[in-house]
């Protein structure tokens, strides 16, 4: 489970520098605070599907980019 929550981190981390935004910029566009974004991305934090819908969302990328 950790491994995967890992990888779903790296995967919103190279996301969200691809689209050149900060984890502050993301985390108001997906009505979150900044620390989940971090604890997300480095894997420390299990998101919510409707969180993980509102990050791809402001990333603007497939849920599945993030996910698979």
């Amino acid at each position: 489970m950790l491994a995967r929550r890992k990888v779903v981190g790296e995967r919103l981390r190279a996301a969200r520098l691809q689209a050149n935004l900060t984890q502050e910029k993301v985390a108001l566009a997906a009505e979150i605070d900044r620390p989940s974004i971090v604890r997300i991305e480095q894997g420390r934090q299990s998101p919510t599907l409707d969180t993980l819908i509102r990050i791809a969302a402001a990333l603007d990328v497939p849920l599945a980019d993030l996910v698979r």
